[in-house]
């Protein structure tokens, strides 16, 4: 029964004019792999943390990592309030509205097509974007970036804040709740 399903299938695929091409890679910029085939480094394997390896993959993309500091000062900067200073936040919904740094558009990567068309604009007309997942091994940061970057987003202003979401409340940093600009802030004393 199921030699004979998946038969058809392929059979479909092949004569459908939307198949898919079962030979291409449709994962190229898959960060847990190389262009060329050979397996990179996963998240988690020696040769530094999760999140320097982040680092190293947004390096290898040519974007710019932001460290806490630099994500604090833009987060400071008066540019912020204008539009030009711009956080992407790339988790899910749950977790956005869970929590997320002040003012920071959703973008999940899983579901771009939903948030590209208000966002797509606001990162264009910033001068810096900062994207950020939970941290440590999540990679959903380097994914976002890229979808940014293929609309043309310079990659100049394009940063990725490996340490994240979680480095962000570890360093007890406010976090705004529910959707973007509902001005219920969670401030931490320190």
């Amino acid at each position: 029964m199921a030699a004979t399903g998946a038969a058809l299938a392929l059979a479909a695929n092949a004569l459908s004019p939307r198949g898919l091409t079962l030979a291409r890679n449709y994962f190229p910029n898959d960060p847990r792999g190389s262009a060329a085939g050979a397996p990179a480094a996963a998240v988690g394997a020696p040769g530094g943390s999760p999140a320097e390896q982040v680092q190293a993959r947004a390096r290898e993309l040519g974007l710019g990592v932001a460290d806490s500091n630099l994500v604090s000062r833009l987060f400071s900067d008066s540019r912020r309030e204008q539009g030009g200073v711009v956080f992407i936040d790339a988790r899910d919904t749950e977790q956005y509205q869970a929590g997320h740094i002040p003012g920071a558009w959703q973008l999940d990567y899983y579901h771009k097509e939903e948030f590209l068309p208000a966002v797509l604009p606001v990162c264009l007309a910033a001068q810096e974007v900062v994207v950020y997942c939970n941290g440590g091994a999540c990679e959903d940061s380097l994914l976002t970036a890229s979808v940014l970057l293929a609309p043309v987003v310079p990659k100049e202003k394009l940063f990725v804040y490996a340490g994240g979401y979680t480095e962000w409340t570890n360093n007890r940093l406010p976090i705004e709740l529910g959707p973007r600009g509902s001005g219920r802030l969670l401030e931490f004393r320190k």
